[in-house]
């Protein structure tokens, strides 16, 4: 494995904030933020959300949260549990693009540097955090499908296969929407593929984030 175990938060926030990509995906997300102070109830107020996806969505699954409490302070502190969690999905995710953005690096990247593209999706299944995700976001396919075609009522079934490989399964909804409605079995079959492909893209960054933060000091 290219990532040792010790895990290492000054090169987290060094990768969140040394690159231009990453720096430009924090504004981003400090822009979704103001969209949502100043319209709460457009559309555009998820934008925080979806830009921090997968991590953001992870509430999702728990029995507590900020549209849980009651009112009163029970309710502040759920909105500020849940916006300091934002802004630690953020700068994981400004941390995987700053990766992403560094050059290989021969004591965290043990592909060879002839074969870029071998490389790159390497890093989604050579260590364990990619792995695990890639795990997640299969029990959450398998899931759909098993639902999808072997049960009588699949329900909401593809709400796990989409918040696992948020954002990008977002556009495997919006592409797969118009098959749905002419042939079904074309529909799921586009969105399946779409939330693989998903997924992957979300496996890499993390294996990308995985090698800097675990790996050998290196430069970038």
């Amino acid at each position: 494995m290219p990532t040792s175990a010790r895990f290492r938060p000054r090169r987290l926030l060094a990768l969140a904030t040394d690159s231009l990509p990453a720096r430009a995906y924090l504004g981003l997300v400090a822009l979704g933020v103001v969209v949502l102070f100043l319209a709460p109830d457009s559309p555009y107020a998820m934008a925080p959300a979806l830009l921090t996806a997968p991590l953001s969505f992870l509430p999702v699954v728990l029995p507590f949260g900020a549209g849980t409490a009651e009112g009163g302070a029970a309710e502040v502190a759920a909105a500020v549990l849940y916006g300091g969690w934002l802004l630690l999905c953020a700068l994981v995710n400004a941390a995987a693009f700053g990766a992403l953005a560094r050059r290989p690096d021969r004591a965290t990247d043990r592909a060879p540097a002839a074969r870029p593209r071998r490389t790159l999706l390497a890093a989604a299944v050579d260590n364990w955090p990619a792995r695990a995700y890639v795990a997640v976001v299969a029990a959450a396919l398998g899931t759909f499908l098993y639902a999808v075609l072997l049960s009588p009522d699949p329900g909401f079934a593809g709400i796990w296969p989409l918040i696992a490989a948020a954002p990008l399964s977002f556009l495997a909804v919006a592409v797969s929407a118009p098959a749905e409605y002419s042939l079904p079995w074309l529909g799921t079959l586009v969105f399946s593929v779409g939330v693989a492909l998903a997924g992957l893209v979300n496996a890499v960054l993390i294996g990308r984030l995985a090698r800097r933060i675990g790996g050998p000091p290196s430069r970038g």
